[in-house]
């Protein structure tokens, strides 16, 4: 029987991380989850999102068969994961954890910095999880990205910019802090489409961490009980992927793509209740 891996997102940004999964277990069965409905997760409190969020991972663990959970959304990582890896009988990974460990292999000075949305900086999780391998983290709130990204303005000179500004700002405010960083953490999962355009702008020698990828080798190392590097740099198209959206379904459908690096196919319209 083939195993299946549930994946969930409040969204659909999310897809980088399944994207990331195909390329190193393109064998297993995908079942992918978009609480597109209830978005954004960030303008909640930690109690409806840690409801909205156990009751995404029951549908992928009850309904789906599901035996391992990825937690492709940071805010639901940084404020749900216990209340998701109470309510469920299977392993469950968030993209934080993962996303700290790697920048502490990347990491000479120990110094980090961090770019995510302004629900998942105001958690503190990245700089907890930093603090927990030994690093010191700087976060900051880079709003205008998600937006960027979704029209698909990955490379386009305004959001160039934008970035630009952003890490002007980063690299000022570790230079007041007497900092050194040497390693850049993308703590969105919008931001995996705009890594070729940040490796261009960020400092000679600055390593940008995937948290994408981080959460996939770190999965597959838990589902594998191995490290296992990407088959192919394309996505298989043959893989099995089933994707459930609670809203918002043709939106999915046609921004999905960008995100997962082939066709999504059909997105099923789920209700998950109030």
């Amino acid at each position: 029987m083939t195993p299946t891996i549930g994946v969930f997102d409040s969204g659909f940004g999310g897809l980088t991380v399944l994207r990331a999964l195909l390329c190193r277990l393109p064998h297993t069965r995908f079942a992918f989850l978009g609480d597109t409905a209830r978005l954004p997760y960030g303008s909640k409190s930690r109690r409806t999102i840690a409801r909205y969020a156990v009751q995404s991972a029951q549908f992928l663990v009850r309904e789906q068969g599901a035996q391992f959970l990825v937690i492709a959304c940071n805010t639901a990582s940084a404020l749900a994961l216990d209340a998701i890896q109470q309510a469920v009988p299977v392993p469950v990974l968030g993209v934080i954890e993962p996303g700290a460990q790697a920048a502490r292999a990347a990491s000479a000075t120990g110094d980090v910095l961090v770019i995510a949305t302004d629900a998942t900086v105001q958690s503190g999780a990245y700089s907890a999880a930093c603090h927990s391998q030994g690093l010191r983290a700087l976060e900051k709130a880079c709003p205008l990205l998600v937006p960027l990204v979704e029209e698909g303005w990955t490379a386009h000179p305004i959001t160039e910019q934008v970035v630009r500004v952003y890490l002007d700002e980063l690299a000022a405010e570790a230079d007041a802090r007497s900092l050194h960083p040497d390693t850049l953490v993308l703590g969105c999962t919008h931001y995996p489409l705009l890594r070729p355009l940040i490796e261009r702008i960020a400092p000679a020698g600055m390593a940008v961490i995937d948290s994408a990828e981080s959460t996939a080798e770190a999965a597959a190392r838990l589902f594998n009980g191995r490290a296992a590097q990407p088959d192919a740099k394309d996505v298989p198209e043959d893989a099995e992927v089933r994707c459930f959206a609670t809203d918002s379904v043709e939106k999915f459908e046609r921004l999905g793509s960008r995100f997962l690096g082939r066709a999504v196919g059909r997105v099923e319209l789920i209700d998950l209740g109030g």
